[in-house]
């Protein structure tokens, strides 16, 4: 034989073919083995221990065979004993199959028995069945009757006599069917009644069913109006709730009979449970929701729907008060009637303030659905009534209008109270700029004030604001809404009075252009006296500003939604600008009266007619700005100082007068001091109120005269000193034309006392209002030369 024969029929040589992974771990292990081996044996002198190599791997070769045995016979062991086991329930199931085999006989031979039986359990069905039929001849007979009976007794709302006969007829009809169903016979429970058997029977007792319904709806018609009964004779209605109570008994006991008797247990009969007790719930709930019904949207509209919440509040407390004293004494104890009432009533309210928020609402509508909601409807005169807080509590009905209902409305109703206090403030602005046109004075208040419409629109407007989210105009606490929809309406108010005085400047603005455009024709000329009457409208607003600040609550500033309204920061910048407008109208006047001044010919005629023109100029306006109110007339006043004297000094910078020797200086210093006198005079014979800056600017005059007059040029390294620790901000420049207008300062004493100015510069201390910072230098022009090629 062939070594392929051999392969082929030795079975043992097959088993690489069917495990290749014993082929390969076997190899693996070769090739382990081999690795070993070079690695141990890699020099001759290492054969030597060959001996104790294998000894110790014959003896681990000797523990893994045994363990192998080991493993494998208890494996053996255990497939023996699953064999056993497999032979035991193979005689079960045989003995097993021989006894069903002997009960199939049995069952059939049983079988044909039983049939025999059929035909007597027909005829005693049958039987039942006309046994049944023979003792309710007598009431099948009276049904139609009773049923006539029962009729006119529901109609003329004898509504007690009515269910009891009308609970006959049902007991009739549910006995005959169950005795039909073959009840009634032993053994013969659960037969079923063919459906022609049943149709038959119903359509017979067909008047019952109307009957239930006919005593249904006029027992519900007596509950719809159980408050109109209760007023006059609650009988009706007591005899409703009996009924109803009955009912519900009936109901309980037919589902505990189903629920308790197994499969002996009578079906249901039609209709049942009526559940006719939570039936009557509802209908008092649909009662107190047909007063809403036929209230529209036209019905109600402006003062009509505070009327209509007002009539609600009145209609709901006396109903509530009838339901209390007397429905609530015609019904058992545990109908609690008066807080089912309560909650109909906040139900249907939600639903109905829910359409009502849904309409058009203008402002004052808007308010009037807040303020009934939120302090009306949960005050003592409604649902905080002490005798309804003994049946519920507020906090159980829930809000009867939700958060974000709530949201809207007030986001509604400021936006709709914003557009209206921007039209009025637009119109406001518009008759203020009228009034500026005037050719005549602003008018005065009792204080002798200018002032125009504008404040006094504007707080007529603060009042309304606030007194639409106030229970009393003098108590500013007490509010008839909520502190949100306060501080949404007041701070709607103040970014609306921001907007006012940013347009309110933007049109002085547009005054004082106008204004300059047209002095040639003089057409206004009452202009500085509305812009005095401006800035004292802005001291009002101010006031009324302040106060609707206050009122705003603390957490207020947490709410809003972008940056919090600067009305005070655009009322400063307002009265800024118009104080700016005044400045530059007096610096007009005196424009023509500064040019004379410091000038050599004003200087050779020794004459103080300009002089004195300007303090006349000066005297005018101080006598105008007392017109003002406070603290603004200080500011003008003191203003007007500050621009006076800066222009004084910007026209000595201007150099039109060089002194040329000592008598011209003496002459320009006292010159200087007479006028510097004059100022005074005027200033405080008009009662000019202190200066809120440390300096005062009348000091300066005299300081710069007693600069010119000084005869020693040596002397002026410390007079300069001096200066500049009074007027820390004066700068070389300035000191240098001062110098230049001695007109005797050698170069070494300029370079000196520039050097000294250099080093010297103190910092501005803290309060103190910079002079010399106003007064520009102006630009030394070129001298004239032939264009040289040195100069170029």
């Amino acid at each position: 034989m062939s070594d392929g024969d051999k392969n082929g029929g030795d079975k043992p040589e097959a088993l690489p073919e069917v495990w290749p992974e014993a082929e390969r771990a076997e190899s693996l292990a070769r090739g382990a083995a081999l690795k070993w081996a070079s690695g141990v044996f890699c020099r001759p002198e290492h054969l030597e221990r060959l001996g104790q190599y294998r000894k110790r791997e014959s003896q681990r070769t000797s523990s893994i065979q045994s363990r192998l045995k080991s493993v494998v016979q208890s494996y053996l062991e255990g497939v023996g004993w699953g064999l056993e086991q497999l032979r035991e329930a193979r005689e079960e199931l045989k003995e097993v199959s021989r006894a069903l085999g002997k009960a199939g006989v049995e069952s059939s031979r049983n079988a044909e028995g039983v049939k025999a039986l059929e035909m007597m359990r027909e005829v005693s069905v049958n039987h039942c069945q006309l046994l049944a039929a023979v003792s309710n001849l007598p009431r099948l007979y009276s049904v139609q009757s009773m049923v006539s009976e029962t009729e006119r007794l529901v109609e003329s709302r004898r509504l007690l006599e009515a269910h009891a006969r009308l609970m006959e007829l049902e007991c009739w009809q549910d006995d005959i069917l169950w005795q039909l169903h073959g009840a009634g016979a032993p053994g013969t429970a659960g037969t079923a009644l063919s459906a022609q058997d049943e149709e038959l029977v119903r359509n017979y007792f067909s008047g019952v069913g109307k009957l239930v319904e006919a005593l249904g709806k006029e027992l519900w018609a007596v509950v719809g109006s159980g408050l109109a009964l209760a007023r006059q004779n609650p009988t009706p209605f007591v005899s409703a709730v009996r009924i109803v109570e009955r009912e519900e008994a009936l109901d309980q006991a037919m589902l505990e009979e189903r629920g308790g008797a197994g499969g002996h247990s009578r079906p249901l009969p039609s209709g049942r449970p009526r559940c006719w007790r939570e039936r009557f719930f509802q209908v008092l709930e649909e009662a107190v929701s047909a007063r809403f019904r036929s209230v529209s949207y036209l019905h109600t509209r402006g003062p009509g729907l505070a009327g209509h919440l007002s009539a609600l509040q009145h209609g709901i407390m006396g109903d509530l008060a009838t339901v209390r004293h007397l429905l609530d004494h015609c019904v058992p104890p545990h109908y609690n009637l008066t807080r089912a009432y309560l909650r109909a009533c906040h139900r249907c309210l939600q639903s109905h303030l829910g359409q009502v928020s849904g309409w058009e609402l203008e402002s004052g509508e808007i308010f009037a659905v807040l303020n009934w909601v939120l302090h009306i409807y949960n005050s003592s005169d409604m649902m905080g009534h002490p005798d309804l807080m003994v049946e519920m509590e507020s906090e159980e009905l829930g809000p009867l209008i939700s958060q974000e209902c709530l949201e809207q409305l007030q986001n509604k109703y400021v936006h709709s109270v914003r557009k209206s206090v921007s039209e009025w403030m637009h119109k406001a602005l518009e008759v203020e700029l009228t009034d500026w046109q005037r050719d005549q004075e602003p008018d005065t208040d009792h204080e002798g004030f200018y002032l125009t419409s504008l404040p006094t629109i504007i707080t007529q407007l603060w009042q309304c604001c606030v007194s639409f989210v106030m229970l009393e105009e003098n108590a500013r606490v007490a509010l008839m809404v909520s502190e949100s929809l306060r501080d949404q309406t007041i701070q709607m108010g103040l970014y609306e009075m921001e907007n006012l005085l940013n347009r309110f400047r933007e049109a002085l603005v547009e005054f004082g252009k106008e204004h300059r455009r047209d002095q040639s024709t003089n057409q206004n000329k009452f202009y500085l006296h509305y812009l005095l009457a401006s800035i004292s409208n802005c001291i009002i607003l101010k006031t009324s500003t302040e106060s609707l600040q206050q009122q705003l609550s603390s957490r207020s500033a947490s709410r809003f939604s972008r940056t919090p309204p600067g009305p005070l920061a655009a009322l400063d910048r307002a009265v800024r600008r118009a104080c700016r407008l005044v400045m530059d109208q007096l610096l007009l006047e005196l424009q023509p009266f500064l040019q004379g001044l410091l000038s050599r010919s004003w200087l050779a005629q020794g004459d103080v007619t300009v002089t004195l023109k300007l303090c006349g100029v000066l005297e005018r306006h101080f006598e105008l700005y007392s017109r003002v109110r406070p603290p603004c007339r200080q500011r003008l006043q003191e203003e007007c100082q500050w621009l006076t004297v800066v222009e004084y000094v910007r026209v000595l910078m201007q150099k039109r007068l060089v002194c040329r020797n000592a008598e011209e200086r003496r002459q320009l210093a006292q010159r200087m001091a007479l006028d510097a006198q004059h100022l005074r005079d005027l200033f405080q014979g008009l009662e000019v109120e202190g200066s809120v800056s440390e300096v005062n600017p009348m000091a300066l005059l005299p300081v710069l005269a007693d600069f010119i007059r000084l005869k020693d040029p040596s002397m002026l390294t410390l007079e300069v000193s001096g200066l500049v620790a009074k007027y820390p901000d004066i700068s070389d420049e300035h000191v240098s034309v001062l110098l230049d207008v001695r007109g005797d300062v050698s170069r070494d004493v300029r370079g000196t006392v520039l050097d000294l100015l250099e080093q010297s510069t103190p910092p501005l201390p803290a309060g103190y209002r910079p002079i010399f910072s106003d007064i520009l230098v102006p630009t030394p022009s070129m001298p004239f030369c032939l264009p040289t090629a040195k100069c170029a």
